[in-house]
Formats: C-alpha cells, sequence, structure tokens
C-alpha cells in the first residue's frame, strides 16, 4: 500500500529538494510498512535469502535469540490474546510506555512504540535526509539505512570500521560534514562491539547543529555499556532506537521503541505510522519482561559464556575471530571466501546455517550465538569442514 503523507510531510519533502513524482515513491516505501525491505534488499537479495530460517538447520544466521520471550511475557500475551476481539480492550499501549519510561528514567512523552525497529529507521531516514543532507555510517554496520538512503538518493557516506573497535566517529565527521544524519549502531551489527559513550558525545556535539544523531541500541541488552539515553535531556538532535528483537526473544512479535524529545518523535511520525500497528499481545508481552532485570543479567551472562567458550575453541583451532564483541554475535575470518564456507557448514550432517559476510569484509563470517546445544553442533561442524 502507498502511504498517504499529510501535508506538513509533503511540503518537508519539497522543501528538501524532492519532486512530486520522488514523493510518491517515498510514499510507497513508507507505507509498505514491515514489506518495505521488499523495496530495498534487489541488489543484496541473495544474501537475504540466506539469511531466512531453514527447516531442520541450526539457526545461529539472523541474530535471534535461542529462547523465547520470558515466562511472564509469554503468560501476559496469553492473558491479552483472550481479548483478541478488541481492537482497543484495555490501556496496553500506555501501560507499556509508562513502564519503559520508568525503566529508562524518560518522560512518557519521550517514548514512541513501534512494530519493530526496520520500521522507524526508514522513518527516520526519511525524516532527515534528502538529496543534499546525506547519511554517514561506520562500515560494516546494519544496512537497513543505506538501503533506504540510496532509495531516496540521498549521498551515502561509510567509515571504515577496524576490527574489533567501535564506531570511528571523527571519521564519520569527516566523512561529510554536513550529513543529514549520523547513524551508530551499539553494540554494531554485525561486529557485536561497543562505541564509547564518550565518541558518541564527542560526535553529538561536534555534528552540524541541523543535523540529527541516530544511535541504535538493538543488542544493548547484552552488553554492560551505558545507554545513550543519558544523552537525550534537554536535547532535539538525537534519537536513541531498541527493539524487544534480540535478547527480549520478541522477532517475530515485532516491537520496538525510539526515544527522543516529543517534537522529534511528532517529526519522525510524519514519515510512518507507530503504535497502530501494534498487537495487544505484544505490547502485553513487552510490559511484563522490560523490568525482568534478574532474567536479563541470566540470559545476558549466558550468552557470553557461550561466546567466549566457542571462540576460545575456534582461537585454538587457528582460526582467526575479531575482539571485542558484547552482543550475541561474532566475527571469524576463515582467510578464504565467507560465501562458501557458509555454505560447507550448511551441507553438514548437523546443518548449521551461520550469517553473511560484508562486502568490506569478502573472507568474514558473522556468527550469531545460540544456546549451548547450538554452538556445540556449530563447533562439530566447523570441525568437518576444517579437516575436509
Amino acid at each position: 500500500m502507498t502511504l498517504i503523507l499529510e501535508k506538513d510531510a509533503r511540503e518537508d519533502l519539497l522543501d528538501r529538494g524532492y519532486s512530486r513524482r520522488n514523493i510518491g515513491k517515498i510514499a510507497a516505501l513508507l507505507g509498505a510498512g514491515a514489506a518495505a525491505h521488499s523495496l530495498l534488499i534487489q541488489p543484496a537479495h541473495a544474501q537475504q535469502q540466506a539469511a531466512r530460517g531453514i527447516k531442520g538447520a541450526v539457526r545461529i544466521g539472523s541474530n535471534e535469540c535461542w529462547a523465547g520471550p520470558f515466562p511472564s511475557g509469554v503468560e501476559a500475551a496469553a492473558r491479552a490474546s483472550s481479548f483478541g476481539n478488541w481492537y482497543d480492550p484495555d490501556n496496553y499501549r500506555g501501560d507499556l510506555i509508562s513502564t519503559v519510561a520508568k525503566v529508562e528514567g524518560l518522560t512518557e512523552s519521550q517514548v514512541m512504540l513501534w512494530p519493530g525497529s526496520g520500521g522507524p529507521l526508514v522513518s527516520i531516514v526519511a525524516a532527515y535526509c534528502s538529496p543534499t543532507k546525506g547519511l554517514v555510517s561506520a562500515d560494516p554496520t546494519f544496512e537497513s539505512a543505506w538501503r533506504t538512503a540510496d532509495y531516496m538518493k540521498a549521498p551515502i557516506a561509510k567509515a571504515a570500521q577496524a576490527p574489533g573497535k567501535g564506531h570511528d566517529v571523527k571519521a564519520m565527521l569527516a566523512a561529510n560534514p554536513n550529513a543529514g544524519l549520523y547513524y551508530i549502531c551499539t553494540p554494531n551489527n554485525p561486529t557485536g562491539t561497543i562505541t564509547p559513550l564518550s565518541d558518541i558525545k564527542w560526535l553529538l556535539d561536534n555534528k552540524p547543529a541541523d543535523a540529527m544523531l541516530l544511535v541504535d541500541e538493538a543488542y544493548i541488552h547484552f552488553s554492560e555499556a551505558p545507554s545513550a539515553v543519558s544523552l537525550i535531556a534537554g536535547r532535539k538532535d538525537i534519537i536513541v532506537m531498541r527493539t524487544f528483537s534480540k535478547l527480549f526473544g520478541m522477532a517475530g512479535m515485532r516491537l520496538g521503541l525510539t526515544f527522543a524529545d516529543p517534537e522529534v518523535q511528532k517529526r519522525i511520525m510524519l514519515f510512518g505510522p507507530s503504535a497502530g500497528g501494534l498487537s495487544i499481545t505484544a505490547m502485553a508481552c513487552g510490559n511484563a519482561v522490560y523490568t525482568e532485570s534478574g532474567l536479563i543479567k541470566a540470559r545476558r551472562e549466558e550468552c557470553a559464556a557461550n561466546r567466549a567458550e566457542t571462540i576460545a575453541w575456534l582461537t585454538k583451532k587457528g582460526v582467526a575471530v575479531h575482539p571485542g564483541s558484547q552482543a550475541n554475535m561474532f566475527m571469524m575470518d576463515w582467510k578464504k571466501p565467507a560465501k562458501d564456507m557458509q555454505a560447507a557448514l550448511l551441507a553438514t550432517p548437523e546443518k548449521v546455517q551461520i550469517g553473511r559476510n560484508w562486502p568490506i569484509w569478502p573472507t568474514v563470517s558473522r556468527v550469531t550465538v545460540g544456546s549451548a546445544e547450538d554452538m556445540a553442533k556449530f563447533r562439530s561442524a566447523v570441525e568437518r569442514v576444517l579437516k575436509a
């Protein structure tokens, strides 16, 4: 479907240099919602196909969590489903916003709900990029912002990220000192590495005053690093984005968050719907799990243990692994085409489906950290491939 953009949104796009024909294409993208990826991934279609879950495989390729929602979330979703005959049976949205605001130390007006994190990322690029105001990111990083900017004919600048390091924020600013949007993913996808809060603050204070800084914290719960949420107070040039798809094990339920000044939230909303697409089961589940600090810590520690055990084994086998991951993934360098190794692992009796590579590192695969059993099967499959 095509989103009917409000007059303010259409005029804003015209002011940024888009033609009415361009605006129609952008409206189609924004209206596609979750299906927007079909408009964006054509150049990377084969790579995306490789990330889809394969029946019977050990699925450690898409950064999904090895376990589902915490029991409290499953119970809350089940209760909510009994009211599924009503569009709005209770204040599910308000309750979730209130819970998140309390946990994060924000006002409720600074919290916005979304059906996942892909939608708001597309909407934020649409809100702040243009043919003259481009996007700046690290390389490698999550590509959805690149694809959206490319679709919108906005300039894209990438600052190479060193293995084991966070984003080089000074190189990002130098790559385009007059960008519309600077995008930091921390922990970064695909590397799992952290960009220090001091570096994020440096970029926030040194970027153009009219540019927006987006900090994507989809994997923050796997790390003990401080959040960029502390930088929001009193500022209208930073957005922090979260999702329930990762540590909370809710990828299929589609629930995400943006934290920002209320005026910024309003601007993002000009370019995409938010809570209208949310199910009451997702909101009930999210409300229940967000306060489970003990379970969050336990799952984070389980992930770290599984990651450390596997990296130590790979290192002993002479396989190079990029250091520094604080998320449910790591990067391993085969020193040969990563696509071939991905196919070889899937062809083993263990049938292990790992992640893909990024063009900047053609011999490096992203591997998702799964359960202890998943990682044992991965190690067994790697053993077979290395001996072949």
